[in-house]
């Protein structure tokens, strides 16, 4: 097919403004799946994206449509995700696409993620369509939500197309926008290869399927393909494009976005952001790829089992294939043994990482804390950055910075007292305060990452009744009073339940947890003594009480001092086992601490 009959656009929006949605109704109006396998939100073949209702891995379809003025086009699009924690998934998809849908909610309007997402698609020079979704629903407000794509986001509200991603209303206006708006790519097919790799995921029977958007030249079944950062050459047995399923072409040129299969097992080899080109007749130089992920959020992660550590290293390199975001390098803990110290882009990412190391590739996990990355100045004058409380140079710390964050939460204007509230008690910084119309405000605030990190999105939720938005930056980094938070049982300090806090909000936190662990630790012979310590300074406790065994059931009448000699025996006796026996930690106190963030009931 001629270039100019081609199209490579991606859907951005907030989270819940129906992208998955509307991309089911596009899929369905070209015919490529017949009805009996259609199905909701079908791009997201994850289990957990299905059971949470969101999307997480970005999914490129390519549907054929045929447009008023007679000619078949070719339309390769991106449905992305809209949560901010997976906004990188969203910046890859943009960066192999020429245009861009911006859905807006015709109930909810203009929010916090929609903001942002245009901006990243002005960055890469993308025509945006923006699109009202939903005005079927009884609160659009189709004519306030043009007003806001005037006034906050400075599209044109006349080239907003109205649909409802639900009903198929205004789907076939949509397509010849997206045929009229959307420039076609441009490229030379004759010229040398030039792919860049913008995701991969990895097949146990294919070895890593590998997705490309060609930018220059072509490539077919039975080329010799090389990776441009590392020079590794493997033989193309498959190309194709996504139609839901894949669908092998035998060969893909300039302006097509599809995947090589090439018998790729070493999962190392293949890195996203690279450049592919042939053996035989090899680009010049590589395209510039994605820039660097910045992790916000960082935790270690243990086999449950020590000595499936080696599993847990395979899942990890698979898992890193098909998320891009995900950072790890190898970790040690006395109380757990080898793992992987990680690093997320926040804790939705996190907890995502853990169901699907656990559910994809069947590993028992332990997870530590959740902790920033702190800017030290040691007393010598050195720099360090530390994200792990083990590495905290006790005793010769000269001063100590964390993360901050620029925070932009668009709210009805009756729940600005209840979040200026809960901001101010996460030690934010009001810098300003706008009302983008009669109802909505925007407040900005500066504040601590780490006071993001646990529960400020649900009860920013709660407050709001889920409508807030909220949207952050990370901006640099400012001084803090910083302290090692330490849990002792019975004396011992545990390595992977230490914290890293702010030492005014030291004391609360170390009851929390302390709190939650005597919960979740079994009774024992003797008294457990569970404590948060700030050095040598006991801050909190708590007790777990022991079993008693009655050693006087058999002991009836006779003197006294045959129940005494019985008691002493079973005091020495248990003195005797509190020096030699440990207690054991079980797996759901490691996940009581990740949970100590939240409000106790």
């Amino acid at each position: 097919m001629e270039m100019k009959y081609k199209r490579n656009f991606c859907i951005v929006a907030h989270i819940d403004h129906g992208k998955s949605t509307l991309a089911d109704r596009l899929i369905q109006k070209a015919k490529i799946i017949d009805d009996r396998q259609m199905k909701n939100q079908i791009l997201d073949n994850m289990d957990i994206e299905r059971e949470r209702g969101i999307t997480i891995k970005s999914q490129a379809v390519t549907i054929p449509y045929r447009a008023n003025d007679g000619h078949d086009y070719e339309l390769n699009f991106v449905d992305t995700p809209g949560h901010v924690d997976f906004s990188y998934e969203v910046s890859r998809a943009i960066a192999s696409c020429e245009g861009a849908l911006l859905l807006i909610d015709a109930s909810q309007g203009v929010e916090s993620q929609t903001v942002s997402n245009m901006y990243m698609a002005l960055e890469h020079d993308l025509a945006i369509v923006p699109v009202i979704n939903k005005i079927d629903l009884p609160s659009a407000d189709i004519e306030g939500v043009k007003r806001q794509i005037d006034h906050d986001l400075g599209l044109l509200p006349e080239e907003a197309q109205l649909v409802s991603a639900k009903t198929g209303e205004g789907i076939d206006s949509l397509f010849e926008a997206i045929v009229k708006f959307f420039p076609p790519p441009h490229g030379d097919a004759d010229a040398p290869l030039q792919a860049l790799i913008f995701d991969c995921h990895y097949d146990a029977y294919r070895g890593v399927v590998v997705h490309i958007r060609v930018m220059q030249g072509r490539i077919k079944s039975g080329d010799t393909l090389r990776m441009m950062s590392n020079g590794v050459q493997y033989k193309v047995e498959n190309v194709g494009v996504f139609k839901v399923k894949y669908e092998d072409t035998g060969a893909l040129e300039a302006g097509d976005v599809g995947y090589v299969i090439a018998g790729i097992k070493t999962v190392s080899d293949v890195r996203v952001g690279d450049t592919i080109t042939l053996s035989e007749n090899p680009a010049a130089e590589a395209l510039p790829g994605f820039k660097e992920v910045k992790p916000v959020v960082f935790s270690s992660i243990y086999p449950l089992d020590s000595n499936d550590y080696e599993e847990l290293k395979d899942a990890m390199e698979k898992l890193k294939l098909n998320d891009a975001s995900l950072v790890y390098e190898k970790d040690n803990s006395l109380a757990l043994g080898n793992g992987f110290r990680s690093g997320f882009l926040g804790l939705l990412h996190l907890e995502i990482v853990e169901e699907r190391l656990e559910r994809d590739f069947g590993q028992a996990v332990i997870f530590t804390s959740p902790s920033v990355r702190y800017k030290i100045m040691l007393s010598n004058g050195e720099e360090i950055f530390i994200d792990n409380p083990t590495e905290y140079p006790e005793g010769r710390i000269k001063s100590a910075e964390e993360p901050y964050i620029k925070a932009s939460i668009i709210t009805p204007g009756e729940y600005i007292g209840q979040i200026m509230a809960l901001c101010n008690e996460k030690r934010g910084v009001q810098t300003n305060m706008q009302y983008l119309d009669e109802k909505r405000a925007e407040l900005t605030y500066e504040m601590p990452l780490s006071e993001v990190l646990f529960d400020f999105y649900d009860r920013l939720k709660s407050y709001s009744r889920g409508y807030a938005s909220f949207d952050y930056d990370v901006i640099g980094y400012k001084p803090t009073d910083l302290v090692r938070l330490d849990i002792l049982i019975n004396g011992k300090p545990v390595d992977a339940l230490s914290q890293l806090v702010f030492r005014q909000g030291a004391v609360v936190q170390a009851r929390k947890v302390c709190h939650r662990l005597k919960g979740e630790i079994a009774r024992q012979q003797f008294k457990v003594a569970i404590q948060g310590a700030i050095g040598s300074q006991i801050i909190a406790r708590e007790t777990v009480n022991p079993v008693r065994k009655d050693v006087l059931a058999k002991c009836y009448g006779g003197d006294i001092t045959r129940k005494r000699k019985l008691l002493e025996k079973q005091k020495e006796g248990k003195k005797r086992m509190k020096m030699i026996g440990d207690v054991e930690l079980p797996q759901s106190a490691f996940l009581a601490v990740l949970k100590a963030g939240e409000d106790e009931e």
